[in-house]
């Protein structure tokens, strides 16, 4: 026969709120979804700021499949005690995570990587709002920062 799930109370559960340390009430369940930060599509602050909260509406307003909430089973820990839950919640940021060089240049080489992506791109917007900011209301011009010229929709 299985035991009964462990009871958690909200204060408990609010203590886990961070990267190697998450987790989450969803329908009155407590998850421990620490394994599964890295791997969440949405990042893992979209996780740390359902932290210390109710986050059933969070979940359902994304939609999640099917698939999604049966992998939530393995992260189930137990169940929250409705009593310790408040009924109006002060907010407290989680703790953002140390800044990751190495991370924000993956970043930067995806876009780069990005398929139809290249340099022209960025130049050509920055054209384009120069010329709006600054040249008299037309049609089209002529930019000298890109020997080239600029159409506006």
């Amino acid at each position: 026969m299985a035991s009964d799930p462990k009871l958690h109370t909200f204060d408990d559960v609010s203590k886990h709120n961070k990267t190697k340390d998450c987790w989450l009430i969803l329908s009155g369940k407590v998850y421990d979804v620490s394994p599964f930060m890295e791997d969440h599509p949405g990042g893992d602050e979209v996780l740390l700021s359902a932290t210390g909260k109710d986050a059933t509406n969070d979940f359902e307003d994304v939609g999640h499949s099917d698939s999604a909430r049966e992998m939530m089973d393995k992260y189930y820990i137990g169940e929250i005690d409705p009593s310790t839950v408040p009924l109006k919640r002060t907010y407290v940021p989680p703790q953002q995570s140390q800044y990751n060089p190495d991370k924000t240049s993956e970043f930067v080489i995806k876009i780069l990587q990005f398929p139809g992506a290249s340099p022209d791109i960025g130049l050509s917007l920055c054209c384009q709002k120069l010329h709006q900011e600054r040249v008299a209301p037309s049609l089209s011009s002529y930019c000298t920062l890109c020997e080239g010229s600029v159409s506006y929709l």
